[in-house]
């Protein structure tokens, strides 16, 4: 039987259209393959950073230049698929991405959490890979209704609790919560509850971190 000093539970604050936390994602799983004694549970918790994005979504390109001016917003993509290539994301770009709202999509994760049957990290893994690689509109209720289908989740149940915009609420309940435990950027870990990591560190460094908190047998 493991020991206890084994046991770590990660939640994943995030938002789908964050470029680190995609990189985040794959930083965390190499970490985790230098320790495989680890026994890992993971949740994804819901964070927005254009809660005010309209539910239809903007265009990409000009949101990104109204947002950071064109000259830093070309420097930020282009830097951006450069990491991308060292970490094994081939970051998309076309001149109809969109920028979705993320509600929606942080509520499916929230129905595929409360569902031990569901793979919560298959499904973080094809948002992220949809928005970022494949420029699909992950606001698009079509497209999430598709991506659950793809993880097990009932398509017709989903689409018509998307419709119905169920549990929006919880979903912003839950991004306040992580506001007051202090989490103002993303990505952000949170281990067993109690220990902080901020932003998307190298994998070295969650090594680190992780050998301190769970230093194993």
């Amino acid at each position: 039987m493991e020991s206890d000093t084994n046991y770590m539970h990660i939640e994943i604050v995030s938002d789908w259209v964050c470029p680190w936390c995609y990189v985040g994602k794959r930083r965390l799983e190499a970490a985790l393959a230098q320790r495989p004694d680890l026994n890992v549970t993971v949740a994804w918790q819901p964070f927005q950073l254009s809660p005010d994005m309209p539910r239809e979504g903007r265009n990409r390109q000009e949101y990104y230049r109204e947002k950071f001016g064109p000259e830093r917003a070309e420097m930020i993509l282009n830097g951006m698929k450069q990491t991308g290539v060292d970490e094994g994301i081939a970051f998309g770009s076309h001149p109809d991405a969109v920028s979705p709202n993320t509600l929606s999509a942080h509520v499916l994760m929230v129905w595929a959490s409360a569902d031990e049957r569901i793979d919560t990290n298959d499904l973080a893994e094809k948002l992220l890979l949809a928005h970022h690689v494949a420029c699909e509109d992950i606001g698009d209720h079509t497209v999430l209704t598709r991506i659950a289908a793809e993880v097990g989740m009932d398509a017709d149940d989903v689409a018509a609790r998307l419709a119905a915009r169920e549990d929006e609420g919880v979903v912003k309940e839950r991004i306040a919560e992580a506001a007051a435990r202090g989490v103002s950027g993303v990505p952000f870990f949170i281990v067993n509850g109690k220990y902080a990591i901020s932003g998307a560190q190298p994998a070295d460094i969650l090594v680190s971190a992780f050998n301190q908190i769970a230093p194993g047998n």
